[in-house]
């Protein structure tokens, strides 16, 4: 009988005796002078401990899957647990994970503080207000957009177009109501009548910049580069224009620092920063990455969604603009993924033809991997409805394309569950097998860039633009910003830009509908679909059947 089955993740998580942070920092050498606790179970990390020159010396491993379904795949809980399985090997490891968003927390995802025995803590800290990071970038967000409207307000000295004002608020919820709106109703004294509207937090450019920003002195400047609309003339109005740089950075000087817990095994766990995927690049901060790899000698970190989103920026953008050098990619898979992806509609049902027929998404996201210099290793996420015959399937169709796949059974035994993981990314760093090179030069053209993920990625034959998007592409190009990176925006459920296309898409085509560009963090967003950047709550939100008690105490949390 599996030993939690009638534990939930909070009570799994409350079960185990946390340390105190000052313990968990002396894993990492930390003197506890060079901590800046938040009570005694979580501590913000001076960026005075990032140390080059270790970085250098140190090994990152990135945790990627396939192409994602509304089960998830479990990518926290695989790096969560592959950190505790080198410690279980004797190696020293931290994991590096984004925060979660409220939004989710409450509504249908739940938090991201991983499951099972492979969960970094305290959990409910972590899932809610944690350190004030979010709180922290929501409230620099919206000083830049009360600073716009204020400046509208006493004469719009920089002639700014009402019509052209890209910068939205931001709040760190799900609610469908605040997506278009109307504000500065009520007369003059309340300000000029426009249309707005309100992203969740993570969709903030603020958050992006947060975590593409070496040190201070970076984010200030990067601050300053937001594009926040255009004048009456059509050119373009920056924040440091309205003069706001300085104190969205003031309100984001503590915000800037990672914060250090712990895992359920009392291994050091950096949680920091947390974009958005298909509009951002869905990973933590460079800072907090850069902290890990000063600090021990593997760091293991995770990009959000499929390897075609979260990991290919991680890859060309994240890697680049923080001279990164990760060794080792794992790709995580659930044989309930293979079902999906091999058709099967419902993917608790054992169906071993359509674990075979899965696998072709597999097989594009190891040919997409490998485009980055790195072979990855499959880390097959285990689920008690998971047959021998389907693992065997997937063992098998991944030793016949030269990979290794193994068994992850973090959820159920943590750090021991990993162990043979863990010594399979060790043998594979060690043998300098893999020399990493992003996808693309970022001094191509942007098309040239669009085309070369879209039709090496994706698998797209051809690249589609409406009249917008060359438009705006033009507008890019003669504002000088042509040589940014690519972040694509599409749905993380296929390879392709259509949700329904499961496994392999082949002959088909990518629309890019409009394109944005995020001056301040850096990089172009061709936007293929629509995307949702204020979600709403479901029918019966996580919310529901969440509840205290007069200690304090929570139960329903995930």
């Amino acid at each position: 009988m599996n030993k939690h089955k009638y534990l939930t993740d909070i009570e799994i998580a409350n079960s185990v005796k946390i340390s105190k942070i000052k313990k968990i920092a002396k894993k990492l050498n930390i003197d506890s002078e060079d901590l800046e606790p938040y009570g005694k179970y979580k501590a913000k990390l001076p960026l005075y401990l990032i140390d080059e020159e270790k970085i250098k010396k140190n090994h990152l491993i990135l945790v990627t899957a396939l192409t994602p379904t509304p089960a998830g795949e479990g990518k926290t809980t695989v790096s969560v647990g592959l950190a505790d399985g080198l410690h279980k090997i004797g190696q020293q490891a931290t994991v590096v994970l984004r925060e979660p968003s409220l939004g989710p927390v409450f509504g249908i995802k739940g938090g991201a503080a991983g499951g099972g025995y492979a969960q970094v803590i305290p959990m409910e800290e972590i899932n809610l207000h944690f350190t004030g990071d979010f709180s922290a970038v929501e409230k620099a967000n919206n000083l830049l957009a009360a600073i716009i409207d204020n400046h509208l307000h006493h004469k719009n000295e920089l002639n700014l177009d009402v019509r052209q004002i890209f910068w939205k608020r931001v709040m760190d919820m799900n609610d469908r109501a605040l997506r278009n709106i109307v504000i500065g109703l009520g007369g003059k004294v309340n300000g000029m009548p426009r249309e707005d509207g309100f992203n969740i937090t993570p969709a903030s450019e603020v958050m992006a910049i947060l975590c593409l920003a070496n040190d201070l002195g970076e984010l200030k400047t990067k601050l300053g580069n937001i594009l926040v609309g255009l004048n009456m003339n059509g050119e373009p109005i920056y924040a440091r224009d309205l003069k706001a740089e300085n104190a969205m950075t003031i309100l984001l000087k503590d915000a800037i620092k990672p914060n250090l817990v712990q895992t359920l095994e009392h291994n050091p766990a950096i949680i920091h920063g947390g974009p958005f995927a298909n509009i951002a690049q869905g990973t933590n901060s460079i800072i907090a990455t850069k902290m890990g790899l000063s600090l021990s000698k593997y760091v293991v970190t995770e990009a959000g969604f499929g390897a075609d989103l979260g990991a290919e920026k991680f890859l060309n953008i994240k890697s680049v603009y923080g001279n990164l050098n990760p060794e080792a990619v794992i790709l995580v898979v659930t044989i309930r993924a293979l079902r999906h992806h091999g058709g099967e509609k419902d993917f608790n049902q054992a169906n071993a033809q359509a674990v075979e027929k899965g696998f072709e998404n597999v097989e594009k996201h190891i040919e997409n991997i490998k485009k980055f210099g790195i072979t990855p290793i499959i880390a097959i996420n285990k689920f008690p409805n998971d047959t021998e015959e389907e693992i065997e399937i997937c063992v098998k169709k991944a030793k016949s394309l030269g990979i290794e796949a193994i068994l992850a059974e973090e959820w159920e035994k943590g750090g021991a569950g990993m162990t043979n993981l863990a010594e399979s990314v060790v043998k594979m760093i060690d043998s300098h097998q893999n020399e990493f090179k992003p996808l693309y030069d970022w001094n191509q053209s942007i098309q040239e860039k669009i085309a070369k993920i879209a039709r090496e990625i994706y698998g797209a034959t051809n690249v589609e633009y409406s009249k917008k998007a060359l438009t705006t592409l033009r507008k890019i190009e003669k504002l000088g910003y042509a040589h940014l990176p690519i972040v694509m925006a599409k749905t993380q459920k296929s390879l392709s830009d259509n949700p329904s296309r499961l496994g392999r898409p082949t002959d088909f085509n990518v629309f890019v509908r409009e394109i944005e560009i995020n001056t301040g963090a850096g990089f172009i967003i061709p936007i293929l679909g629509k995307m949702m950047r204020m979600p709403g709550l479901p029918s019966t939100p996580a919310s529901d059947n969440m509840s205290i008690d007069n200690k304090g105490n929570i139960k329903g949390l995930s």
